[in-house]
């Protein structure tokens, strides 16, 4: 078979079963497995000693314990009730402004992503919150659902991500270190929720019947002191934590690892502070912990030995010969590689494609000659990934997000709502996609003031 044929068989079987929904760590390292045998000559014990090497490099990567640590001050924080505090001073805060109750979505998202990274927390925090207050206010049902669904997929972007600490254990490039794409990511999240909020305030100022005010003698409770008071308040703890967390690293005091622990530190002292910390909330955070870390790290495997065999079968040399044989701009190729990105996050999770991807792309990338526009292009093109990988999060059929909020939701958010709603949020993520493009020191500005060339 010759290698074409066979890395067009080997990620049409790999589509085909997770279309079938079967488990996607088994899938990817059962994929593997049949198509390592068949490119080795059925050589069980080769392959198990290809499995094994490659699998031991994955666990002794340092960067990763990081992962656990994250997935634990989620848990923390998303039982001592941070984001409730925050959500109910902005309410009040912004209740003149068009929009003012989904505004205060979209800034207690941004928040709340700077502190967890977890998109799943962020999302069922904000739809069990949000949800039926929207609703109750009279906004519109898509707008409500589109707000809460896109907002909260900034957890999986804005650090401390989940999903940077695994593109950095992937890369193991010094210009993509977590540290690097923890600076780098900043500024496009940021981008992106001023994208959100415009947007509200723009189409609830056009049309305030999609975003009523809150009436003004249920403001007049409230005096200016009241209203500081509330929102000092409930703001001085999570910015504490984001302070902890990325502070430390961006001014080299630790290292992403050390920052989260430090992190794990600071979210119990939050939920001992709001009295949420007993021995049942321990437990329940570290249960759902090991769950969590267990699941990303299985995939790692199975992601890992995919890669492994797909590129030792020369898989990865047939898509760089079909990229960088094109007689076409280098923008074209990134192009390419981002609409491949775009699609298959219709219907596969972010890790396996990242997993999948990464392997495959950065040889490709370190390629291009994009001349002296982008100054560190490992890292700018991995910006570009993951803020096109945010998109998957929302994109239909099966994006992660909106299952997440059909299932915390009232009856009243049909699927079509839904569905409707995401449409605006999703073309927003690709004018931030664009504008990253178009000035890369957005990506590329942080990372050198921290770190150096």
């Amino acid at each position: 078979m010759s290698a074409e044929a066979f890395t067009l068989a080997m990620f049409v079987t790999l589509i085909a079963c997770i279309i079938l929904g079967h488990p996607l760590a088994v899938t990817l390292a059962s994929v593997a497995t049949l198509f390592g045998l068949i490119d080795n000559g059925f050589d069980v014990m080769g392959l198990f000693n290809l499995f094994v090497n490659n699998a031991w490099g994955l666990y002794v990567n340092y960067t990763l314990v990081a992962v656990p640590l994250f997935i634990f001050m989620a848990q923390i924080l998303d039982k001592s009730q941070v984001s409730e505090a925050l959500f109910d001073a902005l309410y009040i805060v912004l209740g003149k402004t068009p929009g003012g109750l989904a505004l205060a979505v979209v800034v207690v998202s941004t928040v709340f992503a700077a502190t967890t990274g977890i998109v799943g927390a962020s999302v069922v925090a904000m739809g069990l919150m949000a949800g039926p207050a929207l609703l109750r206010r009279g906004y519109n049902v898509s707008l409500s659902a589109g707000v809460i669904c896109a907002s909260g997929t900034l957890g999986i972007l804005i650090p401390p991500s989940i999903m940077l600490v695994v593109y950095g254990g992937l890369t193991g490039l010094k210009e993509t270190s977590v540290g690097n794409l923890f600076a780098g990511a900043i500024f496009p999240g940021l981008i992106l929720s001023s994208l959100y909020l415009g947007y509200v305030f723009l189409r609830c100022w056009i049309r305030p019947q999609d975003g009523p005010t809150i009436e003004a003698k249920e403001l007049a409770k409230y005096t200016f002191f009241d209203k500081f008071k509330m929102t000092f308040l409930s703001f001085v703890p999570p910015f504490g934590l984001i302070l902890v967390v990325m502070g430390t690293i961006l001014f080299g005091i630790a290292t992403p690892t050390e920052a989260a622990a430090l992190g794990c530190v600071g979210a119990m002292v939050l939920a001992v502070a709001n009295r949420k910390f007993n021995r049942s909330v321990i437990a329940a955070a570290c249960l759902n912990t090991l769950k969590t870390t267990c699941m990303i790290m299985l995939l790692f495997i199975g992601g890992k030995v995919y890669s492994v065999v797909f590129l030792s079968a020369g898989g990865g040399d047939v898509v760089a010969d079909l990229l960088l044989g094109m007689d076409v701009s280098p923008y074209i190729v990134i192009l390419i590689m981002m609409i491949i990105v775009f699609i298959m996050g219709a219907f596969i999770d972010w890790a396996a494609i990242l997993l999948v991807t990464v392997p495959i792309f950065m040889p490709i990338v370190g390629e291009l000659d994009l001349g002296t526009h982008v100054a560190n292009v490992p890292l700018w093109f991995s910006m570009l990934m993951c803020v096109n990988l945010q998109t998957s999060f929302l994109t239909p059929p099966f994006g992660y997000s909106l299952f997440y909020f059909k299932g915390c939701a009232p009856p009243e958010y049909t699927m079509m709502d839904i569905y409707k709603g995401i449409l605006p949020f999703v073309m927003l993520q690709c004018v931030g996609l664009a504008t990253m493009v178009m000035w890369p020191e957005i990506v590329l500005y942080l990372p050198r003031l921290a770190f150096g060339s």
